[in-house]
């Protein structure tokens, strides 16, 4: 079903953009239309300006949303050290110059890892929504152009995350981190119009406790979720202990495997 969002092939498309349209339909197995075809209501993508976004037809004047993980914000806080104090990198746990393997379970746009990638880590996404999946993949493409060694620590692998944990065949995860979908309350134009969007296309997660057991099997060290503070541990399984921010909470499961660090 999400494969049947449509690609819209502009008209007067240039020739990078067709070829880039090409490339994401052949792939994914998004059907493509002509601009004369963009459906009045729905969902679709597009790529304009080599840059692939998810757009809602019935919000002309809203941008479409696209992963960009160069953003002047992401950059400026890589530049300035401020992600080691992220929340997200005290609740996974590094120390020093650690190079961990992080698995992000629900990357959403990416933003996340992109801090964990901004301080050293390597992170694989697993994402099974093929569009999330195309936005993500589009946006590591485009960070390798001007930030390859950073596009280098990122990699995508497209599945269920609770089946892909169990038959995991990479290196070996230091720390797994999961932030399954739940209802924001924030009221930044940017967050509803990012969460409408993934609510409309992927709907609600109720299988979101089926991620914490299979991530406390894989992981090494720890397992991080990233849950609002009002809301019930994930799975009803307590966790170690818990990092706080103002309307986030990160439960920390220490794993079996390194219950003395």
């Amino acid at each position: 079903m999400l494969n049947h969002v449509p690609l819209i092939i502009c008209d007067d498309a240039n020739r990078d953009d067709a070829a880039l349209i090409s490339a994401i339909s052949e792939k994914w197995g998004f059907p493509v239309v002509s601009s004369s075809e963009k459906p009045s209501e729905g969902l679709y993508l597009q790529v304009q300006n080599g840059v692939l976004g998810l757009a809602d037809a019935g919000e002309k004047k809203v941008n479409p949303v696209e992963v960009d993980f160069a953003s002047p914000a992401s950059l400026y806080r890589k530049q300035h050290g401020g992600g080691r104090k992220e929340p997200i990198v005290k609740a996974i746990g590094l120390k020093g110059n650690e190079a961990w393997h992080v698995v992000d379970a629900t990357p959403g746009l990416g933003r996340d890892a992109f801090v964990l990638v901004s301080v050293g880590c390597k992170v694989t996404m697993i994402e099974r929504s093929p569009v999330v999946a195309a936005l993500l993949e589009d946006g590591i493409r485009r960070l390798a152009l001007s930030f390859p060694e950073l596009a280098a620590k990122m990699s995508l692998q497209h599945g269920n995350s609770a089946e892909v944990m169990q038959y995991f065949t990479g290196e070996n995860v230091n720390a797994i981190y999961l932030d399954p979908m739940f209802p924001h309350k924030k009221k930044s134009a940017l967050v509803k119009k990012e969460m409408r969007l993934f609510q409309q296309l992927l709907g609600h997660d109720p299988d979101a406790d089926a991620l914490l057991p299979p991530a406390l099997e894989l992981a090494t060290h720890r397992v991080v979720v990233k849950r609002p503070n009002s809301a019930d541990v994930l799975a009803g399984i307590k966790a170690s202990m818990a990092i706080e921010s103002k309307k986030h909470r990160f439960d920390v499961y220490l794993c079996q495997k390194n219950l003395g660090e």
